[in-house]
């Protein structure tokens, strides 16, 4: 996880990532919470959904990127903190945290099952524990980012570079039972209508294939980016409203008990 990454570029499409999240924060159940932390916060514009739904509440986001930040940093009621997605922990004088929520950053993370006890153990008994992940990796946009990394002309810079994973969602209903949660877990596929020149390019460039792009010089990466344009067209072709592009997503939504065992 140590790309860069282009708040702007991300929020070409926010309605269409924003939407997730909404359906995600649809099911948290938390009626006045004191203390609300969003894991990989980005640039905040989804972040501020939690300071409008609890406006009481302290509520805090966490992300890598100095760059997020700095636009997050902007939202009102929002505090920011840079950190460790993989290794935070809140401040021991911090208040407990009554909603954890990590919207679309564990895919980021390799073995993030492991680390769900972890991050459970900051949440207070009664709290919320919310993320939701894509589970399109085997889609076409995918499989042809991969395809093309392996080209010859690409390999030396595009090996070992982060690809995003995740589990199904029974998965994570049963490690979060097994730790004594109440575990809400479902998947839906957006249908999503995109518009404009090479839009899936568009889309992918700002999450999924922006760690390879990253990896490669400027005379290879236009190269790359020409290739993988036209290898896009091909399987996303558009029709007479657009191009769609099918994504899907992974969600749970758990709740401690209100007494540790």
């Amino acid at each position: 996880m140590t790309h860069g990454w282009d708040p702007d570029r991300y929020l070409v499409y926010a309605d269409e990532r924003g939407r997730p999240f909404v359906d995600l924060l649809h099911r948290v159940g938390a009626d006045a919470p004191r203390h609300v932390v969003d894991l990989g916060c980005g640039p905040g514009n989804l972040t501020s959904l939690l300071v409008s739904r609890w406006p009481d509440a302290d509520v805090l986001g966490v992300d890598s990127s100095a760059e997020m930040l700095e636009r997050a940093a902007g939202v009102d009621g929002l505090r920011v903190e840079r950190g460790d997605v993989r290794t935070w922990e809140a401040a021991p004088d911090a208040a407990p945290v009554n909603v954890l929520v990590a919207n679309a950053v564990y895919q980021w993370v390799p073995g993030h099952l492991d680390l769900l006890p972890r991050l459970v153990g900051q949440v207070a008994p009664g709290g919320w524990f919310a993320f939701q992940v894509p589970g399109n990796h085997d889609a076409p946009s995918h499989a042809l980012l991969h395809e093309l990394s392996a080209d010859p002309r690409f390999a030396a810079f595009t090996e070992g570079v982060a690809r995003p994973s995740s589990h199904d969602p029974e998965v994570y209903a049963d490690a979060l039972r097994d730790l004594g949660l109440v575990v809400d877990a479902w998947e839906t596929t957006y249908l999503h209508l995109l518009g404009g020149e090479d839009p899936v390019f568009t889309w992918i460039s700002g999450t999924g294939a922006r760690p390879t792009l990253a990896a490669l010089p400027t005379p290879l990466r236009d190269e790359f980016v020409s290739d993988y344009k036209a290898l896009l067209r091909k399987a996303y072709s558009p029709g007479s409203h657009g191009t769609v592009l099918p994504f899907r997503r992974v969600f749970v939504v758990a709740q401690l008990p209100r007494e540790r065992a």
